[in-house]
């Protein structure tokens, strides 16, 4: 079992349906979404597998005396303690080759957040095995990165930390004009618009290959 500690909007969010008809699957249970074509669904298998998400502390195995439910308590209290921050607009983006809806500008408050839960859930996480480890390709890696990725089980920590709800894998060059065309049609509803991080979920993927799953969403803080 893998567990994580992500950003996700509510089942009910006009964000969360527009996510779910794109991906093809919703990480809540039970929640209904488009059936793909075979294109489209070569497209999204990655982000689909994990969903619709922003990750603030990457999948990890429970460490050797924890247990899932002292983690949802430990998410639980975290969420009281912190305030939401806003993004003032969203916007979509192409990283690295792949699309992801992302804060149009810097966003400090979100970046403070999301450092804090990596540190926050640190003791619940299990040592990298081997096969993590490699599967991470540290070779290919700053220097700063794989400092990352030993002491906190993921490169993309802190200063390079970038918040990012993952649409696509990689698309290739000759494709990606038509592919941000239908991603900006179809999420012109939320883009360009606030959204306010205002829970954190836990997710569950109880076996190697299989999706995550939302097991508990816990709200942050809306007064000061």
């Amino acid at each position: 079992m893998r567990v994580a500690i992500y950003y996700t909007p509510p089942a009910e969010a006009p964000l969360s349906h527009l996510a779910a008809n794109w991906l093809g699957r919703s990480a809540f249970p039970g929640t209904p979404a488009e059936p793909l074509d075979p294109a489209r669904a070569a497209l999204v298998s990655e982000p689909a597998r994990y969903g619709f998400h922003a990750t603030m502390k990457a999948p990890f195995r429970l460490a050797e005396g924890r247990s899932l439910e002292a983690l949802d308590e430990a998410l639980r209290q975290f969420c009281n303690a912190n305030r939401a921050p806003v993004i003032r607009q969203l916007a979509l983006r192409r990283l690295s080759g792949f699309f992801a809806l992302v804060p149009n500008e810097g966003e400090p408050a979100l970046d403070a957040l999301a450092g804090e839960a990596v540190r926050a859930f640190e003791p619940f996480r299990a040592p990298l095995s081997p096969e993590d480890w490699a599967r991470r390709k540290p070779e290919t890696l700053s220097e700063r990165a794989r400092a990352h990725l030993l002491q906190w089980g993921y490169p993309h920590v802190f200063e390079d930390f970038r918040f990012h709800m993952t649409l696509t894998g990689r698309v290739a060059d000759e494709a990606a004009p038509a592919v941000e065309a239908e991603l900006q049609e179809r999420f012109a509803p939320v883009l360009g618009r606030p959204l306010a991080v205002d829970r954190l979920a836990l997710f569950l993927q109880a076996e190697p290959g299989q999706p995550f799953h939302v097991h508990s969403l816990h709200p942050l803080r809306s007064e000061p």
